[in-house]
């Protein structure tokens, strides 16, 4: 034990080193960083939560900006010591992994799946970013922690525990509405969840009422949020009120896979209706579209699938050949050893759907909106436990033993 967390203390600094580095020499993404900053410093300054003008208040969820309020808070409008604070969110990303894989496997697993993801160039890279993929990393794993704590069966068999059986199942809905409160398209994690438990729990009764708990505490959590916007919008919305625009980026007459949102500004709708009528007026049309081009829409959809799975980053930001050949020299190994270890993890159910489950579920909903890099490394971190596997596998087969999973 002791030797362990030495092993993990060791990962987390060199993590934490890496990040550091990264937040001095890492060029900051343009777009949506700006829109977070502007957010981050009306909630530190105590203001109206909107943007723009005429003012979108449901625009973006709450979550990322928050975080970086406190930074704003403690260091003033630093972007430089906001991206050091990122830093520490990274690495405690790292953290979130080991936590994973020691749940669902041993120490061995949980060190080598930090390991990974300590050295992994785009978490890196990304975590000195003014973006919020690296804290939905973060809080989705931790909510994927939440899940193996649930439904894994060794808890589920633990008659003596003075904990309520319902205490994991509420606890696993509201870290799933942390996470939508980072990135609201882990919302349907919950429903979907709740289908699966379904599927491989034994008992039905059990998790009928289980998932009824846990959507409760999911929906329960997000309820003041729908509140504000209720009194904002004049609408129920647990989310935002910006899917209709990111639709219709990626199902319009000029989409390709990548996201151009020129067209808000070009049509300016917000001029003459409000923000509620301009995400509905872009379902509309987005949908529209798809019926009458379904050929193109099944092109589109094989488009963004690529610019999701594709090894080496599409970004000009990240463009050149050294810098691609990085990102899929680590990519394409994790993979074949998540495979690999989804291979020797098969009798576990649980464990294959709540590591691979995550990259999968952002692989369907970006194949409607649109594709890119961005929205796959989130899923990563849980991914790299299954890679962890595989890699330990390697290990005992290198040193002559044989793998008992």
């Amino acid at each position: 034990m002791v030797r362990g967390r030495t092993w993990l203390i060791a990962i987390l600094l060199m993590a934490l080193i890496g990040r550091l580095v990264a937040a001095w020499v890492v060029p900051q993404i343009a777009g949506d960083a700006e829109g977070y900053w502007q957010l981050a410093q009306r909630i530190a300054a105590g203001e109206e939560y909107s943007l723009y003008d005429p003012p979108r208040r449901v625009h973006r969820m709450p979550g990322f900006p928050a975080l970086l309020a406190i930074s704003i808070k403690m260091f003033g409008d630093n972007p430089l010591a906001a991206r050091c604070w990122l830093a520490l969110i990274g690495t405690a990303a790292c953290g979130s992994v080991y936590l994973l894989g020691r749940r669902m496997f041993d120490e061995r697993v949980a060190l080598i799946a930090c390991g990974l993801t300590a050295i992994s160039p785009t978490m890196t890279g990304f975590s000195a970013q003014l973006l919020s993929e690296t804290t939905f990393a973060l809080t989705l794993t931790l909510s994927v922690w939440c899940m193996a704590n649930w439904l894994l069966d060794d808890h589920r068999e633990l008659e003596a525990d003075c904990r309520s059986p319902i205490w994991w199942p509420l606890v696993t809905g509201v870290s799933i509405a942390i996470a939508a409160y980072v990135r609201p398209s882990w919302l349907l994690a919950g429903p979907l969840l709740a289908v699966l438990t379904m599927f491989f729990t034994r008992s039905r009764g059990r998790a009928c009422l289980e998932s009824a708990v846990m959507l409760l505490g999911l929906f329960g959590a997000l309820l003041p949020w729908a509140w504000r916007n209720h009194e904002a919008s004049g609408h129920w919305v647990f989310t935002t009120l910006w899917s209709g625009p990111s639709l219709y980026d990626g199902l319009n007459p000029d989409a390709n896979g990548d996201s151009n949102m020129t067209f808000f500004d070009r049509d300016n709708l917000m001029a003459q209706m409000s923000e509620w009528d301009v995400d509905q007026h872009y379902k509309q049309l987005a949908w529209q579209y798809a019926r009458e081009n379904p050929s193109r829409v099944v092109e589109l959809t094989l488009l963004k699938l690529w610019r999701y799975w594709k090894p080496w980053p599409s970004a000009k930001e990240f463009g050149g050949f050294w810098r691609g050949l990085l990102v899929a020299g680590f990519f394409l190994p994790v993979c074949a050893l998540a495979a690999r270890g989804g291979w020797l993890a098969r009798r576990q159910p649980w464990v294959c759907l709540l590591t691979v489950g995550p990259i999968i579920y952002f692989a369907a909903i970006h194949a409607v909106f649109v594709g890119s890099l961005r929205y796959r490394l989130p899923a990563e971190y849980p991914l790299c436990v299954l890679a962890a596997v595989g890699v330990r596998d390697v290990f005992q087969r290198w040193r002559g033993g044989r793998n008992d999973e």
